[in-house]
């Protein structure tokens, strides 16, 4: 059917099925002209009456006869499409695709999403780890985490809190070659996530500018591995100083707010209950965690 078919449908059952004008108009709620001027649109699509006319009212006329069960069928069609979806929207089920950065992922959201698990056992959270920002307009992804100063995209998004970071090692770094290091930084090594002239102003500005940049890793997991491994420094988001006891803040270290940690996901999906339930979910154990991600820790 042309899309005027089916935007003139409910008309032409509703007339079908009351036998006038005025009680069609009632059933769908509408007056009895815009009923009257769909009818006759709809008329004039086909080329062809749908009703006889009479004092006595509107009955079907041979060609009505021929598409009513056609009309009949697709109304079913449509409202078992909406009643399934709708089912969807509704119930606490379905599928979430759901992105987030490695460096937030395995030590902060993995545990939020065991708790979530259990608590509605027939979502399911399709988990995206990636350093690459997701699209969620064009559908790539239904929920975001991240770390931004702005988002622009057209999105649903909460700004919860700015992310408080410093320069750390391991214990064991810091005990065994931070004493033999030269003025700043000679000796020391700094794992980046690039080698150009950000990371080096980063490196200025924390007192290391002599530091060599010895390992470029992209992957904030992979960065908090190796120092942990004694292969350097590196900028981590404070929290992990409570998760490490095997890593500490380096001398001079100084502690400051880096960009504001975002739930983001896209306006269609933004009502539907699974999704309600997980992004209110992550909001509150998120904010749970801001003394800890926004610096608690700062005095020592």
């Amino acid at each position: 059917m042309r899309s005027i078919d089916w935007e003139m449908m409910p008309y032409f059952l509703a007339v079908a099925r009351s036998g006038s004008l005025r009680s069609g108009a009632s059933l769908l709620n509408v007056s009895y002209g815009t009923l009257n001027r769909n009818i006759q649109a709809l008329e004039s699509s086909y080329g062809a009456r749908l009703f006889h006319r009479s004092r006595k009212g509107f009955t079907l006329t041979e060609a009505g006869m021929a598409i009513l069960p056609l009309a009949e069928s697709s109304e079913e069609i449509l409202q078992k499409a909406r009643h399934r979806v709708e089912g969807l929207d509704r119930t606490e089920a379905g599928r979430i695709r759901f992105s987030l950065p490695q460096m937030l992922g395995y030590d902060i959201v993995a545990p939020i999403i065991a708790k979530f698990q259990n608590l509605y056992p027939a979502i399911q959270v399709e988990v995206r780890i990636t350093s690459d920002v997701e699209s969620i307009p064009d559908g790539t992804t239904d929920v975001g985490l991240r770390g931004a100063y702005e988002i622009d995209e057209d999105v649903v998004a909460k700004k919860l809190y700015r992310i408080a970071v410093s320069l750390f090692a391991s214990q064991t770094y810091v005990e065994t070659v931070f004493p033999t290091a030269g003025s700043n930084g000679a000796g020391l090594s700094w794992i980046g996530m690039s080698e150009n002239q950000d990371t080096k102003n980063l490196m200025k500005r924390a007192g290391y500018p002599l530091a060599d940049i010895r390992h470029i890793v992209t992957d904030g997991h992979m960065r908090l591995c190796l120092l942990r491994q004694g292969c350097g420094m590196s900028h981590l988001p404070l929290i992990f100083e409570s998760l490490y006891t095997d890593i500490c803040r380096v001398p001079q270290a100084e502690v400051t707010l880096d960009r504001y940690l975002w739930i983001v996901c896209h306006e269609d999906l933004a009502g539907t209950v699974r999704v309600r339930r997980f992004v209110d979910f992550l909001m509150q154990e998120l904010i749970d965690l801001k003394p800890l991600m926004q610096g608690e820790l700062f005095q020592k």
